[in-house]
C-alpha cells in the first residue's frame, strides 16, 4: 500500500512538473501578447518573487532555529527572547516594507489600467464617434458576444476584429446575468453587469500576434450557466490597414446579394420563413435597439473561426448546430424556437449561411 502510494506521489509530482510547461500563445496569460498583459505579468512575477523569497527566509530560520536549538541530552533551556524590541520591530516592519514594494505598483497600474478618458472624449466628439481612438462596445448575453465598433456603425458577433500596436477602448455590459470579458494572453478580465458599463483598454503587440498566428482565444470569466465553459468568442488580431479594409467591407456588404446559388437562395427563403430574421440580423449595419437585438448578428457568418463560438467551421457542424443547438451549447435561447428542418431545408439553409462572407 505505501509502495502505491510513493507510485502515485511520483506519478502526480512528475506530471505537475510536465503540465506546467504546457501553454501555447493564443489562450495562456504566461505567454502574454500586450501592453496589459505585460504589466499583469509582471505584477504576477513579482508578488510571486516575493511570496518565494518569504518563504525561502522563514524555512532557513526554521531549519536553523530546529538544528540549533534541538535537545542535546541536557536540560538547559535556550535563551528566551519573548518580549525583545528589536525582534518585534524587525518582524513588523518588514512585512510592511514588502507590501509598499507590491502596493506601489499595483496602485499606479490600476489606474493606468482604469485610464480611459481618451475614449470618453472620442465618443464625446460627434465627428470621432470612437475612430479614433477605437471603441468597441460590448455585450455579452447567453451564450454569444456582440461586438459594435460605434464609430463606423458596424456591428458583428462571436469573432472581435482589433487593430494591432494601438490602444483599443471597451463599453462593457450584459444583457441578461453577469459575465466577464477575459481574453488571456492580451489583458483581462474585466466583468460585464446589467446595471453599468466597465471600462478599459487593451493594446495587441503585432509581433507577438503573429506568433499565436494572430488569433486569439477569448473567454467568459464569469459562472454564468449551464454553458458558461462554452462561452468563447475569437479575436482576430490585424494591422491598421487590414482593420480599415476589413470596416470597409463590412459597411458595404450587402445581404440580399450574397445568395448566388439556387439553394442558397432556397436557405434565404428558410431564413425568413422559419422566423431566423427575427433574432438574427445579417447586416452589420444592425440599426435595431440593443434590446432588439437578442441572437448573434450573423452577417460576416462564413468568415468566422468558429461555428456558435466552438465548434470547427465546416458545414457538417453547421448542421450539426442547426439540428440540436441544445447538445452542443445546454441551456441557449436558441433550443426549440425554431421548427424542424427537413434535410433539403437543412442543406439549404447551411449553404445559405455559408455564403454570407464579405472576404468571398
Amino acid at each position: 500500500m505505501k509502495k502505491l502510494k510513493w507510485r502515485l506521489l511520483l506519478l502526480l509530482s512528475v506530471m505537475t512538473l510536465v503540465l506546467s510547461g504546457c501553454g501555447e500563445p493564443f489562450i495562456s496569460t504566461l505567454i502574454p501578447a500586450g501592453e496589459v498583459a505585460d504589466e499583469q505579468f509582471s505584477l504576477m512575477m513579482l508578488s510571486t518573487a516575493i511570496m518565494v523569497i518569504v518563504v525561502a527566509v522563514v524555512t532557513i530560520i526554521f531549519i536553523y532555529v530546529l538544528m540549533k536549538f534541538r535537545r542535546k541530552g541536557s536540560d538547559k533551556i535556550p535563551v528566551q527572547v519573548e518580549g525583545s524590541h528589536k525582534l518585534e520591530i524587525i518582524w513588523t516592519v518588514i512585512p510592511i516594507l514588502l507590501l509598499i514594494v507590491l502596493a506601489v505598483p499595483v496602485v499606479a497600474s490600476t489606474f493606468n489600467l482604469a485610464d480611459t478618458d481618451p475614449m470618453k472624449k472620442a465618443l464625446a466628439d460627434d465627428k470621432n464617434g470612437g475612430k479614433d481612438p477605437l471603441v468597441v462596445n460590448v455585450r455579452a448575453s447567453l451564450y454569444w458576444w456582440e461586438f459594435e465598433y460605434p464609430g463606423y456603425g458596424v456591428i458583428t458577433s462571436q469573432d472581435l476584429v482589433l487593430p494591432t500596436d494601438e490602444k483599443v477602448y471597451f463599453n462593457l455590459k450584459a444583457s441578461d446575468v453577469k459575465h466577464s470579458f477575459w481574453i488571456p494572453p492580451v489583458g483581462g478580465k474585466i466583468d460585464t453587469n446589467t446595471d453599468n458599463e466597465n471600462q478599459f483598454w487593451l493594446k495587441i503587440d503585432s509581433k507577438r500576434a503573429k506568433e499565436a498566428e494572430n488569433i486569439f482565444y477569448g473567454k467568459c470569466a464569469e459562472l454564468c450557466g449551464p454553458s458558461h465553459a462554452l462561452m468563447d468568442f475569437k479575436v482576430k488580431a490585424v494591422s491598421r490597414d487590414e482593420f480599415n479594409s476589413w470596416i470597409n467591407k463590412m459597411k458595404n456588404f450587402k445581404a440580399e446579394t450574397v445568395a448566388q446559388t439556387a439553394s442558397a437562395k432556397q436557405g434565404e427563403q428558410v431564413f425568413k420563413d422559419k422566423g431566423c430574421i427575427g433574432c438574427h440580423a445579417v447586416s452589420p449595419a444592425d440599426n435595431r435597439p440593443e434590446q432588439a437585438r437578442t441572437a448573434p448578428n450573423l452577417a460576416n457568418f462564413a468568415d468566422r473561426e468558429r461555428v456558435a463560438g466552438i465548434l470547427e467551421h465546416n458545414e457538417e457542424n453547421i448542421k450539426n448546430w442547426l439540428k440540436d443547438p441544445e447538445k452542443y451549447k445546454p441551456g441557449n435561447t436558441m433550443t426549440g424556437t425554431y421548427g424542424k428542418l427537413t434535410e433539403e431545408e437543412l442543406q439549404a439553409l447551411t449553404d445559405y449561411l455559408q455564403s454570407l462572407s464579405v472576404e468571398k
